[in-house]
């Protein structure tokens, strides 16, 4: 096999690793940079060349034969090995460049991290940061992400964690709503209000609550009161932000993330804590990380990236969050990367 030859033949491997991560001809040829047209007659060349089907095509999805998923399996990580050593290449050159793609959700990405980007991409004019916002669950090796913003309570095992701050989820209603239908003074009350709920992460239809009972006589900690109770929404959404506007419109009372709490400087944005002796548990999460699939080598721009990122979440939410200092992992093998 000539040189010519086998040029093009690994660009078109490469092209089928991407193809079995997006699924779609459309994405694979956009993160590329080539035609759709030239991605089909591409992997169609390669099929001509293996003398096999590699790619089962229908008129809603992209998806491998056997032997074009054992293919990629065999090349994946021979390709992944090669773009780390460029990119730990270009990185001995000094300054920081290239493209980062972050995916963030869409409430904490709004408020929190789409306004310090600005100033990142000053500092490093060379850098160019492309940002997703979604709720939904993203597999950044499969997709092309470089980075992932989330709030989660235990991080993928299989992942890079760098801490940025803690967060919590906070109980709240407007004063008007607590006025019309009074102050619930123990969880087990909120079966009789109505909740605003959040769709997704399995809580749905209950919350559990827990409270520091404090220390008994002899000196020892006493364990904490647990509380689960079934709750009634009368409206729900995947959207925290969605969720405060019906808070403040007084619908009802509703968990946010502390990072979706209005504002204090906006005086007509006002949500008053419910319950605040209890702490709700397993719901938003209790931490912000930056998350990026685990490699010996992380490119120098994604390290600037997240060492920005953690002076700007440092104070973390309108005095609610805490600095991430002394965050350890509770998984075993999850690499947590702390101050």
């Amino acid at each position: 096999m000539s040189s010519d030859q086998l040029s093009s033949l690994v660009a078109d491997l490469h092209l089928l690793t991407v193809l079995a991560g997006t699924k779609s001809f459309t994405e694979t040829a956009r993160r590329l940079g080539v035609s759709k047209a030239s991605a089909s007659m591409r992997i169609s060349e390669l099929e001509r060349s293996a003398g096999v089907s590699l790619v089962r095509r229908t008129t809603r999805s992209v998806g491998l034969t056997e032997a074009g998923q054992q293919m990629v399996n065999d090349m994946q990580p021979a390709f992944e090995r090669i773009s780390e050593s460029y990119s730990a290449a270009r990185d001995l050159v000094g300054t920081p460049r290239g493209l980062i793609r972050v995916t963030a959700p869409v409430a904490l990405g709004r408020q929190h991290l789409a306004p310090c980007v600005a100033a990142f991409l000053q500092r490093f004019p060379e850098i160019n940061i492309e940002l997703e916002l979604t709720d939904r669950f993203v597999n950044l090796a499969n997709e092309g992400f470089d980075l992932a913003i989330r709030h989660t309570s235990t991080p993928p095992e299989t992942h890079v964690a760098w801490a940025l701050c803690e967060t919590r989820s906070v109980l709240m209603a407007s004063p008007d709503y607590l006025k019309r239908r009074g102050v619930p003074e123990h969880p087990s009350d909120l079966a009789s209000h109505d909740c605003l709920l959040y769709l997704g992460g399995g809580h749905v239809s209950s919350w559990t609550f827990a409270r520091n009972t404090g220390a008994s006589r002899a000196g020892k900690r006493k364990p904490d009161e647990r509380v689960g109770v079934n709750i009634n929404g009368i409206f729900k959404a995947n959207n925290s932000e969605v969720l405060r506007d019906a808070l403040l419109a007084g619908l009802g009372i509703g968990l946010l993330p502390d990072f979706s709490l209005p504002p204090a400087r906006e005086k007509h944005a006002k949500l008053v804590q419910v319950l605040p002796d209890w702490q709700v548990q397993g719901f938003f999460g209790e931490r912000i990380y930056a998350l990026r699939p685990w490699a010996p080598q992380v490119p120098k721009a994604v390290q600037c990236f997240v060492e920005h990122l953690r002076a700007s979440f440092a104070q973390g939410f309108g005095g609610t969050g805490q600095p991430s200092q002394g965050v350890t992992s509770r998984s075993r093998t999850a690499r947590i990367i702390t101050p």
